[in-house]
Order: C-alpha cells, then structure tokens, then sequence
C-alpha cells in the first residue's frame, strides 16, 4: 500500500468514527456553567393545594359577602353548586390528561366544544343557586362579587368575562 492510499483509508476511517460517534457526543454534552438548566417537571400543586385553595376561596367569598343571618341561609345551596363545579373541572382535567393526543386542529376545537359545553353547564348550576341569595344582598355586597370571581369591569361599569374565572382553575 503506497502512502497516498494509507493517508485516504486513514482518512475515511476517521472520518467514519467521527459520523458514527458524533451523535452520541452531542447527546453527553454537558451544559456550560452560566447557563441555569431546567428543572425537572414537578407537579407543584396537588390535589391537597387545590381543595385548601377552594375552601379558601368560599371563606373568603362568604367574608367578601359579609352575609347577615338571614343571607346565611341562602349561602349553602351556593357553596355546594361552587363545590360541585371545582369537583367536575378537576375530573376533566385527569380525564383529559388521559386522553390520547388530537389527530388534527379539527379533534382540538372538537374537544375546546366539549370543554366549553360542560364549563357551561356548570356555570349554570353555580348561576342558579346564585340567585336567590344575590337577590338578597345590598347593592354593596353585590358589587364585592364579580372581581373576587374573576370578572373585570369593562367600559360600560358592568362586569366582563375573562378566562380567569376560578371556579374552573383546575381545568387550566
């Protein structure tokens, strides 16, 4: 073997090593030392986090209220709706952890339907056991409500919706 061929096979075997160990060295790279890495994903809010915020939500709702013994009356049929409600969005958020990925944007929007559907009917369940004890609150203790819920004033002085209506937290 003359020195020219020895240089070209010398040559394609590093050249071999280098596109067959190449990958496996990109993947070991350890990271430089100014740049933060991330952490690992950790559910940081449990099931436990969720129903102390809840309870502490309608505390604080009833407080916000300041309810006079006769509004009191009123309150239980309101806090069981906005139970039911925490419950149900945290049983389609497991349900739809589960579920296996969209086929297309068409599944998606299938499934934003679905979800909007059920938050609706929800917010219907919390809306009718509303009513009696709104109708039975000053005008003063019906303006503390819509903000504590989620509900921004808009232009024309009445509460607007936004996406951060909490009875529907765990859904998000």
């Amino acid at each position: 073997m003359n020195r020219t061929t020895m240089n070209r096979t010398l040559v394609a075997t590093l050249m071999g090593a280098l596109v067959i160990t190449a990958p496996a060295a990109q993947a070991q790279t350890v990271p430089s030392a100014g740049v933060p890495q991330e952490p690992p994903a950790v559910e940081l809010y449990s099931a436990a986090d969720a129903q102390a915020v809840l309870e502490a939500r309608l505390l604080a709702l009833k407080t916000v209220m300041t309810l006079s013994p006769e509004q009191q009356k009123l309150w239980p049929p309101v806090e069981a709706a906005i139970r039911a409600a925490a419950k149900l969005s945290a049983e389609r958020r497991v349900e739809r952890a589960k579920a296996p990925p969209p086929a297309d944007f068409v599944d998606i929007l299938d499934r934003i339907a679905d979800a909007e559907a059920m938050r609706a009917k929800d917010l219907k369940m919390v809306t009718h056991a509303l009513k009696p004890l709104v109708a039975a609150l000053t005008p003063e203790q019906q303006r503390r409500i819509p903000a504590f819920l989620g509900l921004r004033e808009g232009t024309d002085g009445l509460p607007q919706p936004t996406a951060e209506i909490w009875l529907f937290e765990e859904e998000n």
